[in-house]
């Protein structure tokens, strides 16, 4: 059972997605309709996952995510948005978001990324990681990197690309014929060729520099 606390500001909205209770692995455990009450209810519910509003009343869910990263045993965040604001994607990643997904999104695909989240993978949609390429193109990123970044092997590349999409060790071990152990050594080295601390700066940074 996938233990999620769910934060959105509009009751009706948050009605509709609190649908994710019927589905059988997931439990909705805690809800929160503005950013102070969602950090407390984070904080003390422990959830698995945080399904969020990106903007909410007191405190944006990137305050939050900032909030939230300094602990390091933080859930993983799912950002659900109807807006169209390249920025705000661009900042939430580098805060630590997991995924993207606009409002509309069916119940069953929410409940897909949520396993998948909770499984530690990062998930976007196309069309808003389109955005966030956009986002980055412009206005690069502000976070640690190398500034002249080791060049990476085609079997790196590789590795990379499939982290990108949101693929887990097994699967990209599956895909690429290649124990999970050698896909983690492959992954450790991507993250120190191109500086980054983790998997999201290091699809971020290589998008930055056009390896993606």
């Amino acid at each position: 059972m996938i233990r999620i606390l769910l934060v959105e500001d509009q009751m009706i909205v948050r009605r509709g997605i609190n649908l994710l209770a019927t589905i059988p692995d997931i439990e909705v455990i805690g809800e929160a309709a503005d950013g102070e009450e969602a950090l407390a209810k984070a904080r003390s519910l422990q959830p698995q996952v945080v399904v969020m509003d990106i903007l909410l009343p007191k405190m944006t869910g990137i305050e939050i995510l900032n909030q939230l990263q300094q602990d390091p045993h933080s859930p993983p965040v799912l950002l659900l948005t109807t807006f169209d604001e390249d920025p705000l994607f661009l900042q939430a990643i580098q805060a630590g978001a997991r995924g993207f997904f606009l409002k509309d999104v069916s119940v069953e695909r929410l409940a897909e990324s949520i396993r998948a989240v909770a499984a530690g993978k990062t998930l976007f949609q196309p069309a808003l990681k389109e955005r966030v390429v956009r986002a980055v193109q412009q206005r690069g990123n502000d976070f640690e990197h190398l500034s002249h970044p080791d060049p990476l092997t085609p079997r790196k590349t590789d590795v990379l690309r499939l982290i990108a999409a949101g693929y887990s060790n097994r699967e990209i071990g599956e895909s690429l014929s290649l124990t999970e152990g050698s896909v983690k050594n492959h992954t450790s080295s991507v993250l120190s060729k191109l500086g980054a601390r983790d998997r999201t700066r290091a699809v971020l940074r290589a998008i930055e520099i056009g390896y993606l």
